[in-house]
């Protein structure tokens, strides 16, 4: 695998909590990806969505812990994977769900930064939801940045949902 740090957790958990300190030290931020883990799977979130077949203990073992070292090291984002955990949320992908975000990072983990989602053009999002729909629900379960890369269609469906979302009152000032 190319895009991984490690296949080991315990050095992948290591390399990046130095690079985060790095960062820090030379002023920039940091951010940690993808939540709550992709190596249960091969797929490519960008084509497919992958599912991850894992219980909360085996990703606690595995999986969680380069995110527990990060958090630890004063991360200061992390990344949601669009990627199903079933045994953590049967039916919806980690980037809508709330027990996962706010469940899972915010409140078992102690996560106190800004949750950022995946890309809203790939494939593991759009071929399970609608935009616009996705980046309210998104908020809603605890997510803060939406993350949209040049698509100004897909863009604009997400100002408008989160706008129509703030205006109906389903998005609190608060949230």
């Amino acid at each position: 695998e190319t895009r991984i740090i490690s296949e080991d957790a315990t050095i992948a958990a290591a390399i990046g909590s130095a690079t985060i300190d790095g960062l820090h030290a030379g002023g920039c931020l940091s951010c940690a990806k993808h939540f709550p883990g992709h190596g249960g799977t091969n797929e490519d979130s960008h084509e497919v969505t992958p599912v991850v077949d894992k219980t909360l203990a085996e990703l606690a073992d595995y999986d969680l812990l380069p995110f527990m070292s990060a958090i630890s090291s004063g991360v200061d984002a992390i990344m949601v994977a669009h990627i199903l955990y079933p045994a953590l949320d049967a039916v919806e992908i980690a980037t809508m769900s709330e027990p996962i975000i706010t469940g899972l990072l915010r409140e078992e983990m102690g996560f106190d930064g800004l949750v950022i989602s995946d890309d809203f053009r790939m494939e593991g999002l759009t071929a399970r939801y609608d935009v616009g729909d996705a980046a309210v629900r998104f908020i809603l379960a605890g997510g803060d940045i939406v993350m949209c890369g040049a698509q100004v269609d897909k863009q604009q469906a997400i100002v408008e949902a989160l706008n129509a979302a703030a205006a109906d009152g389903r998005l609190t000032q608060e949230r």
